[in-house]
This record gives structure tokens, C-alpha cells and sequence, in this order.
């Protein structure tokens, strides 16, 4: 065990809590194994003794990956289980945490050999299990190796939000659905069970995930719903499935990593599923279990792996109290990719640990080493309740972004008062990341989007019009530009000003859910991939965030891709300037001031003359060039409308230029 003196690091560093006093987290290393194979991978962990009270313990699984050896298959390349064990020797297990691995293929911008990705659960509850010497067992479902696992747990002293009286395993089991000789209802027997002594209040933890596929999909990628039945009466009917997967953190992937699944992302952490058992409360008496819809399946039968364990909790032991748990920006943090880097205002996820709704909080927050800042946010936060606060806009991140700073900077935020009170417990009103500053980009920029034709309808993919498109906001989420109601495998090239110094969004996002390239369909007769760049007015194109451009796999990034910039200055062009153009032939920007790019298709046969020819008849300018991009310098031609002429094997196409210094 080591103690941290004044911080604990979490995430691999990328964000840290500020504590109280020096000495009150304590570091527990568990589990550091290569996942290889189906097995069970246990470790024998010496858990603090229980004399200290924490007031939330942390447990840290970090995914990597390593080279398999020479001729293996599927080397980190798929979408496996991993749950969480903990063992005591008085004989309780019960699933601490469970996860997905993701199709970490090699080659795929987001992995390598030094990849890591953290995922935080905060397993809290577990207290009283959590010490002296017990086993940790990981259990991977995997059949084929290449990932890393390593586990440590933060115990960071103080007083939790309530503690906990007592816990009843309910149920540990993987059950085969819709197989009508084996009803899985069968196997969710009914419980009959007392709440111990100075229980308040009861919850159901469950953690499903669905497996395997029949005729119809189920149960990996099909929709089905369970109910919680207490003392014989339905409280709560949930559907085991996840539809937000073509926004997973962890993009782009090898495999099918966008489609939706029975409550799980590949490379995502599994939410368990909270059910509060109403009226339960110190020495009752009552049923619960929990039943499926009615299934029968068809062909090869699917699976549902369940975990449920019913958590008893006392009184509140803070009345006032509320807790900086995370900052979503700005971060480095990969569990907050799509987010970073990030704008100008910061996100953090606060909640209330105490038993008194929360009204309003004051924060002061800052760049490190740099002005601090205050902040009252009003609203309503319930007791329990987590909820993601956006302060407001923060100068010098903007600052940092115009001067485009590189590096690595420090942000803080602490909580002041409480419903203009002092806070009950301070050790949970500090926070701190690491982050890097949005970057800089010219005031004027050509937008390329290059539409596919891939469509999805309620899970079938077919040739059609996936809608997609682009728009630019300001920090306000005023839009600024926009591509819109476009059609399928068209060309559209934009040339864009901005309106003004400051930072800006922008966002891409597929009807389809399939980013604008996805490899399964590369072979497909008639599909067509899409591509986006962003280009300064000279034709060279401006680098994005794990963003490759050009119908690759690397476009791979499922429903929505975003990105944030800064611009010092206003644009010259205000707003879109320039519509579809041939897809053989882009002429840009248009108005043209300075450079006029002409992009030869390569379809478009070469070489190729071109001549820029005035109102009179006149031509200013001739060349001949065998390149996909040629550059005409108009800085001395006056204003006006010209015709450009290009000329080859192929033919002749003209297009109507106007310069407008």
C-alpha cells in the first residue's frame, strides 16, 4: 500500500482531487496481468484493515494492450467481457465492475503499443468487504489475447455520503433467453429477504449485458426489457440496451464498434442499472426479483449475463454537502475525447452528497497560476443526484487558444458555499486537470465535404441518402455556417469567414451513424465513401484531432465528430460562399482574393492546360501542369468576373471566377 501525501491521482493522471490533509488516500495495487486467453485471472490484495472510515473508494482498471506472439488471431482486435470480482475469505463474491474491451486493431490512430485507457468505478459501497487480505479475480471472456489489465484501488479517507448497513447477493449467472425448454425466468428465482437494522433505504444494483445472437439478433444486438417486481408488484420496467455507441469516447475502432448493444459499447465501461426498493426500510420483511419479457427465439439462442446485489444504506451523514466528482473539460482525459480540447467554458460533474436538495453553489476556478475567477450557479440538485455544470466562459483558455500554445496546463475549480453556506465537508470541493489548449486556425477556411450514400433505417443499411453535414457555432451555440439538406455522394466545397476573434465549434455529423467511411461496405458494389477536409484559402489542409480526411477509415467516427478552434481575427469571406461545384473539378475559394486553387479530379484526365480569361476576351493567365493542384496567384488581377478554362483528353470545362480583393 502507498500513501499519496496530498493528492490522488486518478485516470492515470490526467485529472486529479484535491484533498483535505495530508496522508488520507491510500493506494492499493491489485491485479497486473496480460489477458491471453478465457480465464479466470485472480490476485491475493492486502486491503487497508477497516479501522478508517473512507469516504469514497475508487477502484482504477486500466486497459492496454501487448504484441501477441507470431500467428495469432484477433491479437486485441475484439469486443470481449472483462468483469470485476471480489473474494473474501469468508466466501462472498460478488461483481465489483464490468467492462468491454474494444477492437483495438493495430494500426487504428487510437492504439499502439503504449495505449492505455482508464476506467474509473467508484465501488464505494463495497466498504465493508473492501479490507484486511481478499482475492480479486478479473474474469475474461475473451478468445484470443493482447490486452493488459491493471487494477488499483483509491481509498480516500473521510465520510461517505451514507453508510452502508448491510447487502444480500441476489443473483451471479449467465442465462440463455428465448430457449422455451429453459425459461431464464426460471432462473430468477424469487427472494425473500429482511433489511437489517437501521436501514433507511434499499437498492437494487444490476448489472446485465447481452450476449450472443439468434435469428433476430438477441441478444447482443436486440432490444428486450425486464421488470423489478417487489412483494409481488411491478416498480420498474428497463429496457437492456445501449443506442449510444456511435458516440463512444473510444473511436475510431476496427470492428463494428458503432452498432447499438444490449446495455454495452465496445471499449466502454458497462453503467450498472440503480433501482431503489421503495418502502424497504429497517427489519421489513419483503419479495423481489426480477422477470423478462416473454421470448421465444429462433435458430442459435443468446444470452443475458446478470449481477444484482441489493445494497442497504442508513441515514444521510451530511446534510449540506456537494462534490466535485469530475472535470469533463478541459481534459486530457481519453474518457472525455470527443469534448477535448475544449472551448473557452468549463464542465465539471457535481453531486450531492448530502440529504438537502441543493439550490446554488458558488465556484472560483482558474488556469494555473493565473486569475481566479467566481461563479454562482443556481438550480436544483437532489440528494444523490450527479449533474454536469458548464461555468462560464473562461478568458484565458480562450487566450491560450489564439496564441496557440502547446504544452500541458493545469485547470482548477473549488466549491465555496453551498446554498450560501459554508460546504459540510471540504475534502470533496477540489479538482484539478490536465489539459491541452484548443488550436489556432485562420480567420478564412475552405470546408470540403464529400457526401457517401450509405443509409441506415432501424438497423439496415442500404444505398440512399445518409444526410449528412457540417455546421460551425460560436461558444454561445450560435451557428455560424452551415451545410445542410445535402444529397448523397455530391461534392460541396465552402468557403468560410469567420465572424469574429474567439472559439468556435465545429461539427460533422452522418444520419447513418457510420462517420462518413466505414469498412465493412469498402467492397460493396455502389457504395460510395464520404471524405470532410478543412483548408486555408492556399489549398493546404488544416490538421483536426484524430481526423485523416479522405474516405479512409480513419473518418470512422460513427454519429458525430466535433472539434473546437480559435480564430484572432474576423474573417474576410462572411458566411458560405461557395456551392456544390463539379465533383471533377473544384475552383476555390470563390470570391478569390489572393490564391485561386483549381483541383483537378484525377478521374479528370492530365495533363491539363489552364487559362484564366477576362470579360474581354483576354487571357491573364496560362499554364499547363500535370498536377491534381495548381495555385494561380491573383493578387495583381483587378476585380471582376473571369472565366476559367481547363482543357485536356478529356475536354473542356469552364467555370465563372470572380476576384474580389
Amino acid at each position: 500500500m502507498k500513501k499519496i501525501l496530498y493528492i490522488a491521482l486518478l485516470s492515470l493522471g490526467f485529472n486529479t482531487i484535491a484533498t483535505a490533509a495530508p496522508g488520507d488516500t491510500t493506494w492499493v495495487q491489485a491485479n497486473q496481468v496480460n489477458l491471453d486467453y478465457y480465464n479466470n485471472f485472480d490476485d491475493t490484495v492486502a486491503f487497508p484493515d477497516g479501522s478508517v472510515t473512507y469516504r469514497k473508494i475508487l477502484m482504477v482498471f486500466t486497459l492496454g494492450q501487448y504484441n501477441c506472439p507470431s500467428g495469432s488471431q484477433y491479437c486485441h482486435q475484439w469486443d470481449y467481457a472483462v468483469q470485476n470480482y471480489l473474494m473474501t475469505p469468508h466466501g462472498d463474491t460478488l461483481e465489483l465492475s464490468r467492462l468491454i474491451t474494444p477492437y483495438a486493431n493495430s494500426g487504428w490512430s487510437r492504439f499502439g503499443s503504449s495505449w492505455k485507457q482508464p476506467y474509473v468505478f467508484e465501488v464505494t459501497d463495497f466498504a465493508a468487504l473492501l479490507k484486511d487480505t481478499a482475492t480479486v479475480r478479473i474474469h475474461y471472456s475473451g478468445y484470443s489475447g493482447g490486452f493488459t489489465a491493471n487494477i488499483k484501488f483509491a481509498f480516500i479517507e473521510g465520510t461517505p455520503d451514507r453508510t452502508v448497513t448491510g447487502f444480500d447477493k441476489l443473483y451471479d449467472f449467465s442465462h440463455s433467453y428465448g430457449d422455451a425448454n429453459n425459461p431464464i425466468n426460471d432462473a430468477f428465482t424469487t427472494a425473500n429477504l429482511t433489511a437489517p437494522a437501521n436501514t433507511e433505504s434499499a437498492t437494487l444494483r444490476y448489472i446485465v449485458t447481452g450476449h450472443g445472437s439468434d435469428d433476430n439478433g438477441c441478444c447482443e444486438f436486440d432490444n428486450h426489457y425486464y421488470k423489478v417486481n417487489l412483494n409481488g408488484n411491478t416498480i420498474a420496467q428497463k429496457d437492456v440496451w445501449r443506442d449510444n455507441c456511435g458516440v463512444n469516447e473510444l473511436y475510431p475502432q476496427g470492428g463494428t464498434w458503432i452498432y447499438n448493444r444490449a446495455n454495452w459499447c465496445p471499449g466502454a465501461s458497462v453503467l450498472p442499472i440503480d433501482h431503489t426498493l421503495t418502502g424497504v426500510s429497517a427489519n421489513d420483511n419483503y419479495t423481489v426479483n426480477i422477470q423478462y419479457a416473454p421470448y421465444t427465439g429462433s435458430g442459435a439462442i443468446g444470452s443475458y449475463t446478470s449481477s444484482a446485489t441489493i445494497f442497504y444504506h442508513g441515514a444521510f451523514n451530511k446534510t449540506l454537502d456537494a462534490s466535485i466528482n469530475d472535470i469533463m473539460a478541459p481534459t486530457n482525459d481519453p474518457n472525455y475525447y470527443r469534448q477535448n480540447p475544449t472551448g473557452s467554458k468549463p464542465q465539471i460533474l457535481v453531486h450531492n452528497s448530502g440529504s438537502t436538495p441543493i439550490s446554488s453553489i458558488e465556484f472560483k476556478y482558474s488556469i494555473q497560476d493565473s486569475t481566479e475567477h467566481t461563479y454562482t450557479w443556481n438550480g436544483t440538485i437532489a440528494p444523490l443526484e450527479e449533474v454536469t455544470i458548464e461555468l462560464p466562459v473562461l478568458q484565458e483558455l480562450v487566450n491560450m487558444s489564439m496564441a496557440n500554445a502547446s504544452g500541458n496546463f493545469n485547470f482548477n475549480v473549488e466549491i465555496v458555499t453551498v446554498n450560501g453556506q459554508a460546504d459540510e465537508d471540504a475534502t470533496n470541493n477540489r479538482f484539478s486537470s490536465n489539459f491541452k489548449a484548443a488550436p489556432l486556425w485562420p480567420s478564412d477556411i475552405i470546408v470540403s465535404l464529400k457526401t457517401g450514400n450509405l443509409e441506415e433505417q432501424n438497423g439496415s443499411v442500404f444505398i440512399g441518402n445518409p444526410n449528412q453535414k457540417w455546421m460551425i457555432t460560436n461558444m454561445n451555440g450560435d451557428i455560424v455556417a452551415l451545410k445542410d439538406g445535402t444529397s448523397a455522394d455530391t461534392q460541396y466545397i465552402d468557403t468560410i469567414g469567420l465572424p469574429a476573434a474567439g472559439i468556435y465549434k465545429l461539427t460533422i455529423s452522418s444520419g447513418n451513424n457510420m462517420g462518413l467511411h466505414w469498412w465493412p461496405y469498402d467492397n460493396s458494389a455502389g457504395v460510395k465513401a464520404g471524405a470532410f477536409s478543412v483548408k486555408k484559402l492556399n489549398g493546404s489542409k488544416i490538421p483536426m484531432k484524430n481526423y485523416a480526411y479522405s474516405g479512409t477509415a480513419r473518418d470512422d467516427w460513427g454519429s458525430e465528430y466535433s472539434t473546437y478552434f480559435s480564430v484572432n481575427a474576423a474573417g474576410t469571406y462572411v458566411g458560405v460562399k461557395n456551392a456544390t461545384i463539379d465533383s471533377k473539378l473544384n475552383v476555390y475559394p470563390n470570391p478569390a482574393q489572393d490564391i485561386l486553387n483549381v483541383e483537378v479530379n484525377e478521374t479528370f484526365a492530365q495533363p491539363s492546360t489552364i487559362k484564366l480569361v477576362n470579360t474581354l476576351g483576354q487571357v491573364v493567365y496560362s499554364t499547363t501542369s500535370q498536377e491534381q493542384l495548381t495555385q494561380i496567384n491573383t493578387s495583381k488581377l483587378s476585380n471582376g468576373v473571369y472565366t476559367l478554362l481547363i482543357s485536356n483528353g478529356a475536354g473542356t470545362k469552364t467555370k465563372k471566377v470572380i476576384i474580389n480583393k
